[in-house]
């Protein structure tokens, strides 16, 4: 069984829109790429190293892909590089063709029944970075099993988000946390069962109390 572990980088608002550049990704107007470079120390660099040192295979969704395959294959010996290059990367696209990057392969029109049959099967986990539309589509069908968010100490006002209105509900535990000399918040989560619930009302509920319930649908 293979899981699916999404690795992101996220603003205190919840934005993960061109973290690396200011010409990684422009849609709609966006003009804070690059936002998380000023952040970087060399406990972050370790710490991805690691992640790295793990096995998988890479998961994206086509923007990320176009712009990994502009980048990676032209990186000469850079990190992580090499490994991009040499491990298997599945695509978000029906067009195995336009997929010029080694080692591409595309999950064709139904992307939630191909994961679906790659998870059943064996392998290393299936790493997933950037690809905000794909995103959607994984947390809408619960397809992850773990989310690895880097938490930078900045604002952005807008941009494309981690979190839509179509996650379904789930539960994740704590696993692993830490944080850089720059403020960089790391938390590791584990999928962990249902949405839990309870409550801080009064046993008794007081007549106001019993009047606003009556009211607040209204």
């Amino acid at each position: 069984m293979r899981e699916i572990v999404v690795g992101t980088f996220l603003s205190l608002d919840g934005v993960m829109q061109a973290p690396g550049g200011p010409e990684e990704d422009t849609e709609g107007g966006f003009r804070f790429g690059g936002w998380t470079f000023p952040h970087w120390d060399e406990k972050m660099g370790q710490k991805m190293d690691e992640s790295f040192a793990q096995p998988f295979d890479l998961l994206l969704g086509r923007k990320t892909y176009d712009i990994f395959a502009a980048h990676w294959p032209h990186a000469g010996d850079e990190p992580p590089g090499p490994l991009f290059n040499s491990i298997t990367k599945y695509v978000a696209t029906s067009d195995p063709s336009s997929l010029t990057w080694q080692n591409s392969q595309a999950l064709g029109s139904d992307v939630v029944a191909a994961l679906k049959q790659i998870k059943a099967g064996e392998g290393p986990m299936l790493l997933v970075q950037g690809s905000s539309k794909l995103l959607q589509t994984l947390l809408a069908n619960d397809l992850v099993d773990e989310l690895r968010l880097w938490v930078f100490p900045v604002v952005l006002g807008g941009g494309k988000r981690l979190f839509g209105n179509g996650a379904m509900p789930a539960g994740f535990s704590l696993t692993d946390s830490w944080a850089s000399t720059t403020g960089v918040v790391a938390s590791t989560y584990r999928r962990a069962g249902e949405v839990s619930i309870g409550s801080f009302a009064l046993e008794e509920p007081s007549e106001a109390e019993v009047k606003r319930r009556a009211t607040q649908d209204a």
